[in-house]
């Protein structure tokens, strides 16, 4: 099962794939590590935004996408722009999304630790919330 990770920071979705093959896990490389919405976030701009992950989607076979759930209140909540942003991928046809909230990952990562060290994987190091909520999301299945 192919997986992209998500997590929206700003105007960025970062992504990373994972791919979970009898046991093995596999990142494969990708062409782009970030999407971002463009600074006018018009309404153009954010359709193409959605076409633009959508096509990523598509290209690379991801059979789910998991967006790390950001909090609605207090001093760690998401910006506004993110929630437009994760509202364009959920409406995205034939992409299966799901949401996992950080209580989730660490409850998966205390039961399943990372295999390898993060800094071995070879993922620039502002992904790895992405590859975390990926590897999560292996893990639940």
């Amino acid at each position: 099962m192919n997986i992209c990770g998500v997590e929206l920071t700003g105007s960025d979705a970062v992504v990373c794939l994972l791919n979970l093959d009898q046991g093995q896990f596999l990142i494969p490389e990708c062409r782009v590590r970030k999407i971002t919405l463009k600074k006018g976030h018009t309404r153009q701009d954010l359709q193409q935004f959605q076409f633009a992950f959508a096509k990523l989607m598509s290209d690379y076979s991801v059979d789910k996408v998991v967006i790390r759930e950001r909090m609605h209140k207090g001093k760690f909540a998401g910006g506004a722009i993110s929630f437009k942003l994760e509202a364009a991928i959920e409406l995205i046809a034939d992409v299966d999304v799901e949401l996992l909230s950080a209580a989730q990952i660490r409850t998966v990562l205390s039961e399943n630790p990372l295999p390898i060290p993060f800094a071995e994987t070879g993922l620039k190091v502002f992904q790895e919330p992405a590859f975390t909520v990926a590897y999560a999301a292996h893990m639940l299945k």
